[in-house]
C-alpha cells in the first residue's frame, strides 16, 4: 500500500523504516530534512512539503509532536484532503482528538486515532501495542498498515477513548516511575543493599517490569539514549491534568509528579530518558 507518514522524529523514523521493510510505498514529510537523509536508501519518498506528502497517499499516519504541530501541518495551507485517511498517532487530549475528527471531516476526509504502547525496538520488531479509535469500517481499511507496526491491533471504542487509553498507560508510567525512584534512593540512604531490595520487589505483587529496565540507569545516573524523553512524559502528565479535571477527578499526587518532571526539564534534562526524574527525586548527594 502507499502511506505516507507525516514526522520523521523519534518515533515516525522507524515506523518509516517497518512499513518500508513490509513492502509497503512510504513517502515521508518532516519540516528539516537533515532527519530524512538516512531513509533514501531504505527506499522512502522524503519531502519537506506536507502537500506532497499527502497527495501521495491514500493513508496518512501523522507522528507529530503534537496538537498544534499537527493543526499547523493540516491547516496553515490549503491541502486536498479528499477521500484521504488519517491516522493519528502520537500523543495528544482525548478533546484534541475529537477537534481533529471534526475538522478533518469537513474537509472530505477520514480520521483515527491509533496511539502505541512501546518504543523504537518494539517498532522496528512490529511489536507495539496498538490502540484504535474510530469506525470499524475505517479500522478494517487500515488494519494491513497497522498490524506491521503492532500484532492485533486492538479497536478500543469511538475517537477519544483510544487517545484516552495511550494517555491513562503514561499517567501510570510517570506514577511509577516516581514510586520506585523515591522507594529506591530511600532504600539506598538507609543502606540497604540494592539487590536484596530488588529481590524483595521482584517477589512482591508490587513488581513492574519497567523497574528492571531501568534500573541500571538510576544506579549508573547515566539516561542518554532516550526511549521517551522527560519533556514528553511533562507534555503527557499536563494533557491527564487538564482531562482528568475537567471531569471531577482529584489529581493531587498527579500534581506533584508535574512539578517534578517541570523541574527536569528546568534542570537541562528535559531531552534525556524520562526516567531521568530520578535525578530531581533522590539527587546526588556530594
Amino acid at each position: 500500500m502507499k502511506v505516507s507518514v507525516l514526522g520523521a522524529g523519534l518515533m515516525g523514523s522507524p515506523f518509516s523504516l517497518r512499513l518500508l521493510g513490509e513492502g509497503h510505498e512510504v513517502t515521508v514529510y518532516n519540516r528539516s530534512s537533515d532527519k530524512l537523509t538516512h531513509l533514501i536508501s531504505k527506499g522512502a519518498n522524503i519531502t519537506t512539503n506536507p502537500c506532497d506528502a499527502i497527495a501521495n497517499s491514500k493513508i496518512i499516519i501523522m507522528m507529530l509532536s503534537g496538537y498544534s504541530a499537527i493543526t499547523e501541518v493540516l491547516f496553515s495551507t490549503p491541502i486536498d484532503m479528499e477521500d484521504k485517511l488519517f491516522v493519528q498517532m502520537g500523543t495528544i487530549s482525548p478533546n484534541e482528538s475529537r477537534e481533529l475528527f471534526a475538522r478533518i471531516s469537513r474537509l472530505g476526509a477520514k480520521y483515527i486515532e491509533a496511539p502505541v504502547l512501546g518504543s523504537i525496538p518494539e517498532a522496528l520488531s512490529g511489536k507495539l501495542i496498538v490502540m484504535v479509535g474510530g469506525s470499524l469500517d475505517d479500522f478494517n481499511y487500515v488494519v494491513p498498515i497497522l498490524d506491521c507496526l503492532g500484532e492485533n491491533p486492538i479497536l478500543i471504542g469511538d475517537v477519544g477513548t483510544a487517545t484516552a487509553l495511550k494517555l491513562a498507560m503514561n499517567q501510570l508510567i510517570a506514577a511509577l516511575t516516581t514510586a520506585f525512584s523515591l522507594s529506591l534512593g530511600f532504600c539506598m540512604r538507609n543502606g540497604v543493599d540494592t539487590e536484596k531490595y530488588m529481590d524483595v520487589v521482584r517477589k512482591s505483587a508490587l513488581y513492574a517490569q519497567t523497574y528492571d529496565k531501568k534500573l541500571k540507569k538510576y544506579l549508573e545516573r547515566n539516561f542518554d539514549g532516550a526511549s521517551f524523553s522527560a519533556k514528553h512524559l511533562n507534555k503527557d502528565v499536563n494533557l491527564f491534568l487538564a482531562d482528568a479535571e475537567s471531569l471531577g477527578m482529584d489529581c493531587s499526587s498527579l500534581q506533584g509528579i508535574a512539578k517534578i518532571t517541570a523541574q527536569a526539564i528546568k534542570q537541562g534534562l528535559g531531552d534525556k530518558d524520562y526516567s531521568a526524574i530520578y535525578e530531581i527525586i533522590n539527587p546526588e548527594v556530594n
